[in-house]
């Protein structure tokens, strides 16, 4: 596992762990239960396939792993913006959120640019 691979599974976990908290505040404090549960699905698949990449059967499955990764912390973007224009999130909150997942897809695009270029 090289450096920039340390760091996506450190990211994503602390990435994962706040959407966590945050589906659960969702669903407590403002009784919202559709949205947080797809936000939660793709915010937690991120960290998950960054770490199932670990041990990918060859270097084909690891790369599909951490682009399926990038497609899964897209559609946590995806998610996070709707739920902050649909004024479950307040900017606040977003602004605190907003930045993490974009470095996630970040580090994603970047790491499967690294890989494709070494084949």
């Amino acid at each position: 596992m090289d450096a920039n691979e340390s760091v996506l599974r450190k990211k994503s976990y602390a990435f994962a762990l706040r959407i966590v908290k945050l589906s659960r505040w969702l669903q407590d404090e403002k009784r919202e239960f559709v949205l947080s549960r797809q936000l939660l699905r793709s915010g937690t698949a991120v960290g998950a396939l960054i770490y199932e990449a670990e041990f990918a059967q060859s270097r084909a499955d690891f790369i599909n792993k951490l682009h399926i990764g990038l497609k899964e912390a897209n559609e946590a973007n995806y998610w996070l913006m709707l739920l902050h224009d649909a004024q479950y999130l307040n900017d606040r909150m977003f602004e605190s959120i907003k930045p993490d997942a974009d470095e996630l897809v970040r580090l994603l695009v970047s790491s499967l640019k690294t890989l494709k270029t070494q084949s």
